[in-house]
């Protein structure tokens, strides 16, 4: 079944009878939702990104650096200023602006020193803060201790917020990231945020992504497996130990490394601790299959968590599912902000 003819939590409510979230919670939409139609290049980047607020799916959005201008890493004003007017023309604004960090320079594949890497990275807060954003994005522990600190005095000056983003199996005590959440808690600066992810709750697989594994060949038995004991933490071991004895069809390895890397399968009390490092969430959605919660549900448990907080961020609709569905972004991206709104209103009435 497509995603966009799936049953869903209300999501088809209309957003004028939502239950009123707190005024420091500002729900967005990411620019990443229209990747295929950025990829189709039959419209820019820049006009697809404006179409978002034009079309009304929402006032604010992320951006993708990558995605939004041709000059990035280093972005030309004159193309930022412009993508600026056109958003405020259309009413909207940029909330965090998706950056990177190319670790490697080619073409002799040579891994940048802290210098370079700096000097890849500031070009791209400065074009974040011309265009209005709030903060700039990238993977947690990617600037890491080298380079936080180096990074602290720009953030000041252009009062801008680094957030560093965790998710999937990136959970506070995983020993891989666990060092990133503390030389964040180190520098105890509002300059410097956490970006949690809801990929690291999920409570079940995607719907439409077993279909995609079945349709690329993976044994129904595996598929039972990890459809009915995805949180199982011996299911983990039975996912990698069927790609090692090459029982993944060549032409499922893409999909079936979102297990390994993309999906995690934490509860929302993992994030307890953490909270006061944290400036705003991925509200993160592969389909609108929720027939038995698995999407509104993590979304739910985190309003119920940030009930009666001090939380004041984004909380963005980011939709990976394109990878494998073909469905409008735009109409996916609506349903889902409406799912959330009300999901994230029975979170703290619930609490």
């Amino acid at each position: 079944m497509s995603a966009g003819t799936s049953t869903t939590h209300r999501a088809g409510t209309p957003e004028t009878t939502m239950p009123r979230l707190p005024d420091t919670w500002t729900l967005t939409a990411s620019a990443f939702n229209w990747t295929p139609d950025v990829v189709r290049a039959e419209h820019p980047a820049t006009d697809i990104a404006v179409g978002i607020v034009r079309g009304g799916v929402a006032p604010v959005i992320e951006l993708e650096a990558g995605q939004a201008w041709r000059s990035f890493p280093d972005p030309d004003d004159g193309e930022v200023d412009a993508l600026r007017r056109d958003l405020e023309a259309a009413g909207g604004r940029v909330s965090i602006v998706g950056a990177s960090i190319d670790d490697w320079a080619l073409p002799e594949r040579r891994r940048r020193d802290d210098d370079e890497r700096f000097a890849f990275l500031v070009p791209q807060l400065r074009a974040a803060s011309r265009l209005g954003a709030t903060g700039v994005r990238l993977p947690i522990g990617q600037a890491g201790p080298a380079l936080l600190p180096r990074l602290l005095p720009v953030l000041h000056e252009l009062d801008l917020v680094l957030f560093e983003e965790a998710q999937g199996r990136q959970t506070p005590s995983d020993p891989g990231t666990a060092a990133a959440f503390e030389a964040i808690a180190v520098i105890d600066d509002p300059h410097v945020r956490v970006l949690i992810d809801l990929s690291m709750l999920m409570p079940a697989l995607p719907v439409t992504y077993v279909e995609a594994l079945a349709a690329a060949g993976v044994s129904p038995t595996l598929l039972e497996r990890i459809a009915a004991e995805w949180r199982d933490p011996a299911t983990a071991e039975v996912v990698v130990a069927a790609l090692r004895a090459g029982e993944v069809p060549h032409q499922a390895h893409t999909l079936y490394m979102d297990m390994l890397v993309r999906f995690g399968r934490s509860d929302a009390a993992v994030l307890h601790d953490v909270l006061p490092l944290v400036s705003g969430f991925h509200l993160k959605f592969w389909d609108l299959e929720d027939a038995d919660g698995r999407v509104s549900a993590p979304i739910r448990d985190l309003g119920e968590l940030l009930a009666g907080g001090a939380f004041a961020g984004t909380l963005a609709s980011e939709w990976g599912g394109h990878e494998w569905l073909d469905d409008d972004p735009g109409e996916m991206t609506r349903r889902h902000l409406a799912l959330a709104r009300e999901a994230l209103a029975e979170g703290l009435a619930r609490a």
